[in-house]
């Protein structure tokens, strides 16, 4: 009986849905239909205001916002025992001396004054000596496979002549980094050991994670001024959350036998953390370690806007130039620093214990290999002194493909000009302006209808709340009419870039051969800064919405194909074997059983690519796009705060609500699967 009224209700049910989404087309299509009855509804409102006279010129949301910064570098604001201003020129200084210091080291080298006012300038230190120290690092850390990679991509560094700008970008890197897993692995322990400010953390995470990068410059701009300083600041800001996150995950996942063997010792809280958890937890550490090295090269280019200097403004400057040689030549210089940071890490994190002696050591005993790369850093910096080339690769012996690729370009725009065109226009006719009119065009109460039903579907009504939450800021801040021009240039791309990374997917899966040579691509691809994308784009394309979809298509590519790949390898090979025996031809085998178990991490890798689409949107702003990325770069000009802040957010609100439903749509269908 029970069996039969559940049947029954479930039938029912399956009724519900189709008749509510009915029910909204029709409502939107009533609203658009009548457009002229329906004026509020049809035309998105401007920007809420209101007037407070006590606050002043804080009639909006980003009025406030802008008004709470200045107010916050006044001598009003204070933080015991310094004002606010008096604070951020400390922390300003705190980041400057150890930049400066290494920067000497590895660039500039160090200035002395001497009698008479004159000064003696030393070199930094011999980019000879310093790969020879790292290749030796790396073979001690793993194999000489490691080290010749090592040395290839150092000396790719010194070669090209991007080794001082390399310095400079190092010099940034070596400040940030540890300051980012400090304070970033300080804060995942608070959020592992109290609950509740692991909770409180959690939403200023997914923020931090999803607001784009550019509006982290502007708040930062405004508080640091012009220069590394802001730009080291940035870059922590940027790189940290990984770490907080991937710390509370760690210690969370050791063993309950290690945390009981720490109790039953008689460990202190404070014992307990830093003397059983934190070594338990090391491997997974690294990875967080791991992740903020790569988030702070990533954040490079967009650090070289507000002063960084180094490699990223070399990759700025030839976008300006539209240079595509000497900014690929410096994109493949950062990629490749991210490489060396990557494997050295790696290797480091998965060494063997050293090996325990029954006599104590001495001194040099237990540090000789430091002792030999100090010896070797000198010996090597005091030649350079009397013999140049240890001091600097020499000039007339560098190379550059810079000439090549921009011969390849011209070359590319003369012979297929006509036919690049073609393609251009007809998508740009059929395609992308019709997408856009519709968006445009669609009523702002049926998109949060529409949003409200998909997240009362999917989730239930705590997501429903969620995502019309979400975008009612969009609305109340003014940021509608950019945001629908955001979703229509994001849409378009990751639609365009899931279909292909999918179909490589697919195929790849299926030949070993072609699967390795994918993903050496695709990581090739992931690792290449983003800024490097616009280059060839731009040349052949020139500004407009169709360069920033080209150079988002790439740039958004690579988590499609590697997600397929992985959700199809996942599938048990006894269903696969069962499949085959019950008849099915290679096409049934795809569609029927493959694509449908691969499904839930197929969605995954599509939410990802919409991340990454966002992320790679604010990029394309230089190339003349009108969302909120260019509503995030005017605001960077500007040093707006409230603007830049509020565009950010409305960026970060857009991912939040693609990723939310995704991922619920992904758990919804691995249910129905019992996986």
């Amino acid at each position: 009986m029970n069996s039969t009224v559940g049947l029954s209700s479930r039938h029912k049910f399956a009724y519900t849905w189709p008749l509510a989404w009915g029910v909204a087309f029709a409502v939107v299509a009533f609203i658009w239909i009548g457009g002229d009855l329906w004026q509020w509804a049809v035309k998105a409102p401007k920007e809420l205001t209101w007037k407070v006279e006590a606050l002043g010129s804080c009639t909006s949301v980003r009025l406030c916002v802008t008004g709470f910064f200045k107010f916050m570098v006044s001598n009003e604001a204070y933080i015991f025992p310094w004002t606010f201003k008096e604070f951020t020129r400390f922390v300003a200084a705190c980041i400057e001396f150890p930049y400066q210091i290494i920067r000497s080291f590895l660039a500039s080298g160090f200035t002395i004054p001497l009698s008479g006012g004159e000064s003696w300038q030393s070199p930094p230190i011999s980019w000879l000596g310093l790969t020879v120290v790292l290749t030796a690092v790396a073979y001690r850390l793993r194999d000489w496979k490691l080290a010749l990679m090592v040395f290839l991509c150092v000396a790719y560094l010194a070669v090209f002549g991007n080794w001082e700008s390399a310095a400079i970008t190092l010099s940034s890197i070596a400040v940030a980094v540890p300051i980012g897993i400090v304070f970033g692995a300080l804060i995942g322990i608070l959020g592992y050991r109290y609950e509740k400010f692991e909770r409180a953390i959690t939403p200023i995470l997914d923020l931090m994670q999803t607001v784009p990068i550019f509006a982290y410059l502007v708040p930062v701009l405004f508080l640091f001024g012009f220069g590394p300083v802001s730009a080291v600041a940035a870059t922590v800001i940027y790189a940290m959350p990984p770490m907080v996150r991937i710390t509370m995950l760690a210690l969370k996942t050791v063993p309950l036998e290690i945390k009981e063997f720490g109790k039953m010792v008689g460990c202190t809280k404070r014992q307990m953390t830093w003397r059983v958890l934190i070594p338990a937890a090391a491997p997974g550490l690294m990875v967080g370690v791991n992740q903020v090295i790569m988030l702070s090269l990533n954040m490079v280019i967009i650090a070289s806007m507000i002063g960084a200097g180094g490699l990223g403004f070399d990759v700025l400057a030839s976008l300006r130039r539209q240079a595509i040689g000497d900014g690929l030549e410096a994109g493949i210089a950062i990629t490749l620093i991210a490489i060396v940071l990557d494997r050295l890490t790696q290797a480091w994190a998965s060494r063997s214990p050293a090996p325990h002696h029954e006599t104590k050591p001495t001194l040099l005993q237990r540090h000789k290999n430091l002792m030999l790369a100090l010896l070797i850093l000198v010996g090597t910096t005091a030649i350079s002194f009397v013999a140049p080339f240890f001091a600097q690769w020499p000039e007339q012996f560098e190379i550059s493909t810079g000439q090549f690729w921009n011969d390849l370009i011209k070359w590319i725009n003369i012979n297929f000009f006509d036919e690049l065109e073609a393609v251009k226009v007809f998508l740009l006719l059929n395609v992308l302006k019709p997408v856009k009119a519709f968006l445009l065009a669609l009523p702002w109460p049926g998109v949060l209808l529409f949003l409200a039903l998909a997240g009362l579907q999917l989730g239930g009504i705590r997501l429903a709340i969620l995502v019309v939450s979400c975008a009612s800021f969009i609305l109340i801040t003014g940021q509608w009419t950019k945001a629908m021009i955001t979703v229509y240039l994001c849409g378009i791309s990751v639609v365009i870039a899931a279909m292909i990374g999918i179909t490589i997917g697919v195929i790849a899966s299926r030949y070993p051969v072609l699967k390795r040579s994918v993903l050496v691509f695709i990581d090739t691809l992931q690792t290449l800064p983003s800024f490097v994308y616009l280059l060839p784009v731009v040349m052949l394309f020139r500004v407009g919405d169709f360069s920033a979809m080209v150079a988002v298509v790439l740039y958004a590519l690579p988590p499609a194909v590697r997600y397929t790949l992985y959700g199809i390898q996942q599938i048990s090979p006894s269903l696969i074997e069962a499949a085959k025996t019950s008849g099915c031809t290679k096409r049934q085998l795809l569609t029927k059983v493959q694509f449908r178990l691969a499904w839930p991490e197929i969605m995954l890798g599509v939410n990802q690519t919409v991340m990454f689409a966002l992320s790679m949107l604010v990029i394309t702003a230089l190339v003349g796009t009108r969302d909120l990325g260019q509503e995030v770069y005017i605001a960077l000009t500007k040093a707006d705060t409230g603007r830049g802040l509020v565009a950010g957010l409305s960026v970060a609100f857009i991912a939040i609500i693609t990723d939310r439903l995704i991922s619920a749509a992904a758990k919804k269908r691995k249910q129905a699967l019992g996986l």
